[in-house]
């Protein structure tokens, strides 16, 4: 795709061959981790990478075919014309998720939790968990995510810090599919994950209030 002018990969220290793979397809930026970070830790090295490339607008999307690379396009086209800074690709809007396989017990999971977090940061978002997320590079560059956590939570964690910051997020329907070997996470992780998203919808909650401060909406050092 020739709007894309580099993709970063970052092995979190896979037991698999995903670097022998990356350097087969022709990927040039590769970062190995010499131990597991997590899904976070992944991220902060994606978007530090990305920044060093000097990137413009940079996509975050899950490498695991679920959602379609054809919405990079105009999701880099709403954020070069100025129209939002942030765009999600969503699976809730329309019907993608059910229609793509979404199991029906995660549908109602992302919703509550979603519907929770609209109230919380008065926003309202379709969905705040999908692995498909376009930034402009201003923005990444505003937040320090380097107090995020290392675990999925961590996207909760940075949603909070774009909104914080009186950024907007616009989303475009995203069809997704579901199959044995794209990636999930168990029952157990998925209730720590949303024990983490209600921590983080309180903290930003309270922190505009201005009961508490948190290092979360730190601004990031100057270098």
């Amino acid at each position: 795709m020739d709007i894309v002018d580099d993709v970063v990969l970052v092995d979190d220290m896979s037991p698999d061959n995903t670097v022998e793979v990356a350097k087969e397809l022709g990927i040039r930026h590769i970062v190995m981790h010499p131990e597991n970070r997590g899904y976070g830790g992944n991220q902060k090295s994606c978007y530090a990478k990305a920044l060093e490339l000097g990137a413009d607008i940079v996509i975050m999307v899950h490498p695991d075919y679920q959602y379609t690379p054809q919405l990079i396009l105009p999701m880099c086209s709403i954020i070069a014309n100025g129209v939002y800074p942030v765009v999600f690709a969503s699976r809730i809007l329309g019907r993608g998720a059910l229609n793509g396989g979404m199991p029906l017990y995660k549908y109602i999971f992302n919703r509550c939790l979603t519907l929770f977090e609209n109230i919380l940061l008065r926003q309202k978002l379709s969905e705040y968990h999908t692995g498909y997320r376009a930034f402009s590079a201003d923005v990444i560059r505003s937040i320090d995510f380097s107090h995020n956590s290392d675990d999925f939570v961590f996207d909760n964690e940075m949603i909070s810090q774009i909104f914080m910051n009186g950024y907007e997020i616009g989303e475009v329907t995203c069809p997704t599919k579901y199959f044995e070997e794209a990636s999930s996470i168990n029952f157990s992780r998925s209730m720590k994950y949303g024990i983490g998203v209600l921590r983080v919808s309180f903290t930003h909650r309270l922190h505009k209030w201005g009961i508490i401060k948190s290092k979360l909406y730190l601004k990031p050092v100057s270098k």
